[in-house]
């Protein structure tokens, strides 16, 4: 046990030396552009302090112009005067705005007795008025009243300089400057007497730490128009005045900008460029060191048979793989920037370290363990995703799994009808509307006043909007789940033309489907205990004929005479009864498909002809009477000559059958439209059902009382012949007319 908890112990220091050296590596690629220069002067820091004592010496002598001057420098444009003019409307307006402001405080006061303060107000009134009413009379006098208004500004201005000027003076000390104006020659420098050899002495490696020339090859002259960029926030403010100054003063200037060694220890970087020559020591021994460490920690860490080469348990393997791929590559991208931002973090807590030492050691120490814990998580959490990615195949499924597919699915499928799509991301749009607006009127509260009015004339209906399509949807709902429970309710309103409508009258289709449904099962199981019935009937009928007969042909001592008639009547009854038998069997296979046509060319008038030749001599002895009519050109069709033989054979017998004695027959040919037409028309003798597609069923029959020698076959097996070669068989009963369609397509 101890064993196991010294190499855990031993597995979280060199974690954490791992990552010590490899947030001493990162501060070295990210920090040693800073520190590696090894010249201060060279800073980001430094140049800002460079920046700022141009700006102040720009503000108190480059630019300097006297108050005097800059008032009298001071020009009033037309534009100007209109805008002070019509700043508040036309004369008219204004007045009487000035009127109304005025009128309530008048009366105020004559009602409170308070006649001095009354007259206090309208002489204050008046005045306002007189001046509004001058200033549309003279330009003149709203010229002196901008002037007076620019020279306030002006005072001001100077006022807020003077504030400055102490950390002007504390920035000269540190600086020693030499500039030259290009255009009017003057000199401004802090240097005293100035003549070349002075200048020799003083701007060189030997009394300067730092030396900026203008103009030089990387840098123009010094312009003062660049500058006004650095001025502060309080000065910002008076922009008026100071593009005033920029107009009058701004100059070109040539010289140099240094900072004497002597300075550097009293000056205002004294303190600056200490602790950079201090951070600059502590940024290489950082990196160094953490890359030293970071060199012994990943051999000790990834060395062969070490805990980060082992392989991963199938349990967490499981686990991950249970993340979408995309979701898993945006975690390792975030535990990556997590990581760095430890590093990153760790690097200026070592840099930074601060005059606490206990507390900045415990952060240091903290930062650490906390790093190497999600440095560690981060590369079992890349290994598991590298692992994912070898698998070509395995990777297509899980990239058919990801977020995004499904996502951009779900999205799919919201807007699969645009109509509620658009819909619900318009309201959704609005909800996060009025929340942001909500949110931005608790902090500003005068755009209470914005909300209102939306939130009663736009929020308040989509809210009645969604409470009234929930209301429908919840009772769509109900209707469904009554449905299901087999209790069907009234039909569900239709209201308007929504998807929620749409589907409350789908869902009113489907009751009326459930119902049909439930009718169409009720007649199947009549009509299928009526073919258990009729078959029993029918089978059993000639079998109990045979079974009779046979007995009585082994009674002892039987005439001749006698066994001759048992045995015809057990002969044709056995055909009855192989003949039911091959019809059934024929049947079946029709219904089941199992039947192979063999198709060709025939003359589907010379099939007719045949089939009623058939039967002559059955029709002459019959009192029916025949009107065949048919085309004088043959009609040719692609079908098996041998099974459309059988449909006219079943329907003409039908005729034989079951047509009322002394009527008429009428057959007919004829072509529609690339389709030859057939038609069988004869008068009932049974009253038949109005329910045509009932004689469709097999051993259903016209003769309900079966007393006929129909096997109740025909019909079907004519219906299923024709639908296999693709035409279609039609029964139209009209009282006792009967009459059979048949329709097949032609060449």
């Amino acid at each position: 046990m101890d064993t196991k908890w010294r190499s855990k112990l031993v597995l979280v220091f060199w974690l954490i030396l791992f990552t010590y050296g490899l947030s001493g590596v990162t501060a070295g690629i990210s920090s040693g552009s800073d520190y590696l220069r090894g010249d201060y002067f060279k800073t980001p820091q430094f140049n800002d302090e460079l920046n700022q004592f141009i700006n102040y010496l720009s503000m108190f002598e480059l630019n300097e112009l006297p108050k005097t001057e800059a008032k009298g420098a001071i020009t009033v444009s037309k534009d100007e005067i209109d805008e002070h003019r019509y700043r508040y409307g036309n004369l008219s307006s204004q007045i009487s705005s000035i009127k109304s402001q005025y009128e309530d405080k008048v009366n105020d006061a004559k009602e409170a007795g308070n006649e001095e303060v009354a007259q206090t107000y309208v002489e204050e009134r008046d005045k306002k008025i007189e001046d509004i009413t001058n200033n549309f009379k003279s330009d003149e006098y709203i010229q002196a009243k901008i002037i007076k208004e620019k020279e306030q500004r002006i005072d001001e201005y100077y006022k807020i300089k003077e504030n400055y000027r102490t950390d002007f003076l504390r920035y000269k000390k540190a600086f020693t400057y030499y500039l030259k104006d290009t255009v009017t020659g003057q000199v401004y420098t802090n240097i005293g007497d100035v003549n070349a050899q002075s200048l020799k002495n003083t701007f060189n490696s030997k009394t300067m730490e730092f030396i900026q020339t203008y103009p030089t090859r990387t840098n123009d002259y010094l312009s003062t128009e660049i500058t006004g960029s650095y001025y502060s926030d309080a000065v910002s403010e008076y922009e008026d005045v100071i593009t005033l100054l920029k107009a009058n003063t701004t100059h070109l200037f040539e010289g140099k900008i240094a900072v004497p060694k002597s300075a550097i220890k009293e000056s205002a970087i004294h303190a600056n460029y200490y602790d950079f020559l201090y951070k600059k020591d502590l940024f290489l021994k950082f990196t160094i060191s953490g890359l030293i460490l970071l060199i012994i920690s990943s051999y000790f860490l990834f060395r062969e048979k070490s805990y980060f080469r082992r392989e991963t348990s199938e349990k967490w393997r499981a686990l991950y793989h249970l993340i979408p791929i995309d979701i898993s590559v945006f975690g390792l991208i975030c535990l990556v920037f997590i990581n760095l931002g430890l590093l990153f973090l760790i690097g200026d807590r070592i840099l930074y370290f601060d005059e606490n030492i206990f507390m900045t050691s415990r952060d240091i120490i903290f930062s650490l363990m906390i790093g190497a814990l999600s440095i560690t998580l981060t590369f079992f959490y890349g290994k598991l995703l590298f692992e994912r990615f070898k698998y070509a195949e395995k990777l297509k499924e899980d990239w058919k799994g990801s977020f995004i597919i499904r996502s951009w699915g779900a999205l799919q499928l919201a807007f699969l009808n645009r109509h509620v799509g658009t819909q619900l991301f318009i309201l959704l749009a609005a909800v996060f509307a009025f929340g942001a607006v909500l949110t931005a009127a608790v902090i500003k509260p005068v755009l209470i006043l914005l909300y209102i009015p939306a939130f009663l004339f736009i929020g308040i209906p989509i809210l009645v909007l969604l409470i009234r399509r929930i209301g429908y949807f919840n009772k769509i709902t109900r209707s469904t789940n009554e449905i299901v429970r087999g209790n069907l309710e009234p039909d569900l309103p239709i209201v308007g033309q929504s998807i929620l409508a749409k589907l409350a009258n789908n869902i009113n289709i489907l009751k009326h489907g459930v119902r049909t449904s439930k009718k169409e099962q009720a007649k199947s199981e009549r009509l299928k205990t009526e073919l258990i019935t009729n078959v029993s009937h029918d089978l059993r009928t000639p079998l109990t004929s045979i079974i009779t007969y046979t007995e009585l042909l082994k009674t002892p001592n039987l005439s001749k005479e006698d066994s001759d008639s048992y045995l015809e009547i057990i002969d044709r009854k056995s055909k009855r009864l192989k003949v039911l038998i091959d019809d059934l069997f024929e049947a079946s296979k029709m219904a089941s498909g199992n039947i192979e046509l063999i198709k060709q060319k025939v003359d589907i008038v010379q099939l007719l002809q045949q089939s009623l030749a058939e039967y002559n001599e059955m029709i002459n002895e019959s009192s029916l009477q025949f009107r065949i009519t048919n085309t004088e050109q043959p009609i040719y069709a692609l079908v098996d000559g041998q099974k459309l033989w059988r449909v006219f054979e079943n329907l003409i017998s039908n005729i034989l059958k079951y047509t009322l004695e002394n009527t008429r027959v009428y057959i007919s040919v004829k072509t529609e439209e690339e389709r030859a037409i057939i038609e069988f028309k004869n008068i009932s003798k049974y009253e038949l059902s109005e329910n045509s597609d009932e004689l469709f069923e097999r051993f259903k029959r016209g003769d309900t009382s079966r007393n006929t020698e129909g096997s109740g076959l025909g019909l079907a097996i004519a219906k299923s012949i024709v639908d296999l070669h693709g035409g279609s068989l039609d029964i139209e009963i009209d009282g006792d007319l009967f009459k059979v369609i048949v329709i097949l397509n032609i060449e």
